[in-house]
């Protein structure tokens, strides 16, 4: 799989923060249920690793990848763990060099132009734009698009179901990624209709 095709996979990435491993396989499902197909599951906690490979194994038609990967230790951690791609934050030359060597698709972060162009010298043309909203979210990436018309973007931090719609629209912007599907108190109470639920209504604002 290469990274245009995770980004094509579906319209929304949920962006998810395993806290207990027992509730991933409910969450997970719940989300599929729903009609995600896909997860970014956030390399914030020890669980994370462990996760990605539980939901991968019981999960098979669920794609899972991980996220936060800050560096190409990590990157190779997630490939281990049966990540199927991989999202970061940010990107340096180091990191983008070693990360050529490891098989596993990278979607980095990036918010600037020079960062855009530091991505398109090792041929990463498929961005996550973060945080969004707080870098000039849908006016930064309409300005984006006629220098830097081969990319596609994921945008992060900030999205949400009053602004998927907006970001989906414009032409550089392949899917969004984001927390909201995933609310700490609904995982905490175990409210998994609650959670198929937003993945549905954001799935249908999406369209």
């Amino acid at each position: 799989m290469q990274a245009r095709e995770v980004l094509e996979i579906s319209k929304i990435i949920p962006v998810i923060t395993i806290d207990d491993l027992k509730t991933s396989i409910d969450l997970a499902q719940a989300l599929a249920k729903g009609g995600i197909k896909i997860l970014e599951i956030t390399l914030r906690t020890k669980e994370a690793l462990e996760a990605i490979n539980l939901i991968s194994q019981e999960m098979p038609d669920i794609i899972v990848g991980a996220g936060t990967i800050l560096n190409a230790k990590m990157l190779e951690q997630a490939k281990n763990a049966g990540a199927k791609f991989a999202i970061s934050p940010g990107l340096n030359a180091i990191f983008a060099k070693e990360a050529k060597a490891i098989d596993l698709p990278l979607i980095p972060g990036v918010t600037t132009a020079g960062e855009l162009m530091l991505a398109l010298e090792f041929d990463l043309k498929n961005l996550k734009f973060f945080p969004a909203e707080s870098s000039g979210g849908i006016q930064t990436l309409k300005s984006f698009l006629a220098p830097f018309s081969s990319v596609k973007f994921c945008p992060t931090g900030g999205i949400n179901l009053n602004n998927i719609k907006e970001y989906l629209t414009l032409k550089n912007v392949a899917c969004v990624g984001g927390s909201w599907l995933t609310p700490k108190e609904l995982i905490i109470n175990k409210q998994w209709d609650e959670i198929t639920q937003i993945a549905q209504k954001s799935l249908a604002r999406s369209q």
